[in-house]
């Protein structure tokens, strides 16, 4: 993916309001990697990725931004929370985890690009097996005698691609989906995963592996509709066209050049270290995240994947604590700092509006589905900035996600009666906004539990 550090704003400017300074870090950041593959072999084993640090209260689009980058660029992304590493030797995951998880999500991209280039072949082939179920091959008798029989063998053999191409426009036309045939499903046992999310990953390689060659393939006669067994048959042959070797050399490679880690949560594992409670393992956790980061060897089912090129994000609220509070050598391995500021009035105005999937939209498509047409007015969007922005500022203040609190209220009524609604019309104005929610407001200790 070529795209500059303009256009990459661009995009993410389309569901991500504000926020312009982290923005434009990460896109010279996935920039940079395009930059990279440009250079000589030798010089680019040199050149490192500069990850960076989000620094920012809850809500404010710090995940977000990751997300929408990494289905932006098609890079293999992992979102993980600092929070539930421990320290080898702790009952837990081990850091090294994480790498497991992303050449997972790196093997699921390289299948369903696979998948996208045989399933053409796939589909041809399907439409063989399904010919061959309605039109059976007849047993050739290996003793008949060909002198005789081969005028009549001729005929026969042209009766039958007759009806094959008959069956063949039938199926394509769609006028055999619901006709019936009996289909071989080849069905494995699936293996208990051993010692899943017990900081174990590793030991259970091998074991799954020997436990899928152990295990008896079992064949089950199923009857199903043609419609049924097309998609049946079309998983079948992809897997069988897909090929595996393939597919890991690919995702280890893209895990490794392309691979984004964002870790979230950073700054509950910082602070002063303490000598008692479960703070032991926070320097810990940083200790064991400071080769991962810096560039180690990470063993997975897959093979070895070297986590020197995969970009690293951080992100956290930091309000008990700063950056400067992680080990330095771990500070020296996020050389980017970037700030997210709060969201204001007119964020929340924008948020409401702007966004491709703006929040205002998903409620009227939803309730659309049940017949309701739900108008949202400027005073209404207006009025619901208004109060998210007062109760962040008056309660604990949770970003953009004081909206989806206060639209649930609002449209609570709305949801509930909509199936059986006469008026199907429903404008929500500035007037309807405090007539759900302004008695909410004015008892303050009752709006921190409610909103």
């Amino acid at each position: 993916m070529d795209l500059t550090p303009k256009q990459i704003v661009a995009e993410l400017d389309r569901y991500i309001v504000g926020q312009d300074a982290a923005k434009k870090a990460v896109a010279v950041a996935i920039r940079n990697r395009w930059r990279r593959q440009q250079l000589p072999e030798d010089l680019r084993k040199a050149i490192t990725p500069k990850n960076i640090i989000m620094i920012g209260p809850t809500g404010v689009g710090k995940t977000e931004i990751a997300r929408q980058l990494a289905q932006l660029v098609g890079a293999p992304l992992v979102k993980v929370e600092a929070t539930k590493y421990t320290e080898v030797g702790y009952v837990g995951r081990d850091v090294e985890s994480m790498i497991r998880d992303l050449t997972e999500a790196s093997i699921g991209l390289i299948k369903q690009q696979q998948r996208q280039a045989v399933e053409a072949k796939a589909k041809e082939r399907v439409t063989e097996r399904l010919l061959d179920l309605l039109v059976p091959t007849p047993k050739v008798s290996f003793e008949a005698e060909e002198t005789e029989e081969s005028e009549e063998k001729k005929d026969e053999v042209s009766r039958r691609q007759r009806t094959r191409d008959k069956m063949k426009a039938k199926l394509e036309a769609g006028d055999l989906e619901e006709k019936m045939v009996e289909l071989n499903i080849e069905q494995r046992a699936v293996p208990v995963q051993i010692f899943s999310n017990m900081g174990m990953e590793s030991m259970d390689v091998d074991l799954q592996n020997m436990f899928e060659k152990i295990m008896p393939k079992g064949n089950q006669s199923r009857q199903v509709p043609i419609r049924e067994a097309r998609k049946i048959l079309t998983e079948m042959e992809i897997e069988g066209l897909i090929d595996r070797a393939v597919v890991t050399e690919k995702a280890i490679e893209l895990a490794e050049n392309q691979g984004i880690v964002f870790i979230d949560e950073l700054d509950k594992v910082c602070g002063p270290s303490s000598g008692h409670g479960p703070d032991v393992s926070r320097q810990g956790v940083q200790r064991d995240l400071l080769p991962v980061v810096e560039g180690t060897t990470v063993n997975t089912k897959y093979g070895t994947v070297k986590t020197d090129h995969i970009l690293f994000i951080a992100a956290g609220a930091f309000h008990t604590s700063k950056p400067s509070d992680l080990m330095p050598e771990l500070q020296g391995r996020f050389p980017i700092r970037v700030e997210l500021t709060d969201l204001t009035r007119a964020d929340f105005l924008r948020i409401l509006t702007e966004p491709k999937h703006a929040l205002t939209k998903q409620y009227a498509q939803l309730l659309a589905t049940e017949g309701v047409q739900v108008e949202f007015t400027q005073d209404g969007v207006e009025t619901l900035a208004d109060m998210a922005f007062d109760v962040n500022r008056s309660a604990q203040n949770i970003g953009a996600r004081r909206l989806h609190t206060i639209l649930e209220r609002v449209v609570e009524d709305i949801s509930f009666e909509g199936p059986d609604m006469v008026e199907k019309h429903v404008k929500i104005d500035g007037a309807y906004v405090r007539s759900k929610i302004g008695a909410i407001l004015q008892k303050e200790d009752l709006s921190k539990f409610i909103l």
